[in-house]
């Protein structure tokens, strides 16, 4: 899609497009998610900063479960083929395609955040809480902030679902609504990715 026509889409969306190619609405989202980007980065720099302030407790190897976490971020990643697949069927105005793609999405969202849930419980009752050390602190606020981010997305997935039931989302008028979903779905795996690999694969000293 050219740039003239991905104002054009824009406009026809929102009524509304940037300079730049866009609608003010998905610039609104990029600058969303670079402001984000800067909250991760800090929240993992302060990770890596407290990775062996345990206070004598415990620590990453003795707490993490890495075949469970790698299971739980394998279905998170699947999502996003969810939903891209449920774009496409919008696309091609298969609203029955768009509603299952939709809905698997959220689901797998939801899986993520139950193994979350149950991790969080586990280590809990092995004695790795909050207030255990820094280290804990701030593996808690990392995960959690990033838990919190799925709760919302799989909230807006589960809107464009109940609403796509009721007629009220078309290819016509909501195309970009759905494209930003998808934005704010794909950062919340991507930076899984970074968290993940940051956490469960960097050996600690």
């Amino acid at each position: 899609m050219s740039t003239v026509d991905a104002a054009e889409h824009g406009a026809a969306d929102h009524g509304h497009a940037t300079n730049l190619g866009m609608s003010n609405e998905k610039l609104g989202m990029w600058t969303f998610i670079g402001s984000e980007c800067l909250f991760f980065g800090a929240m993992i720099a302060t990770y890596l900063l407290y990775l062996n302030r345990t206070n004598g407790g415990l620590t990453a190897f003795d707490v993490f479960d890495i075949p469970f976490t790698s299971a739980s971020t394998f279905i998170l990643l699947m999502s996003s083929l969810g939903m891209v697949l449920a774009l496409d069927a919008l696309h091609k105005r298969d609203m029955r395609g768009f509603q299952t793609w939709t809905l698997a999405t959220a689901v797998m969202g939801m899986v993520f955040l139950a193994g979350q849930k149950y991790e969080f419980a586990f280590f809990v009752e092995e004695g790795f809480k909050l207030e255990t050390s820094p280290f804990s602190v701030s593996f808690f606020m990392l995960t959690g902030f990033h838990g919190i981010h799925v709760t919302v997305g799989v909230v807006m997935l589960v809107i464009l679902w109940a609403l796509s039931l009721r007629g009220g989302i078309t290819a016509d008028k909501h195309t970009e609504t759905v494209e930003l979903v998808g934005l704010y779905w794909h950062f919340v795996d991507i930076v899984w990715i970074v968290i993940f690999t940051v956490i469960y694969l960097i050996p600690v000293g």
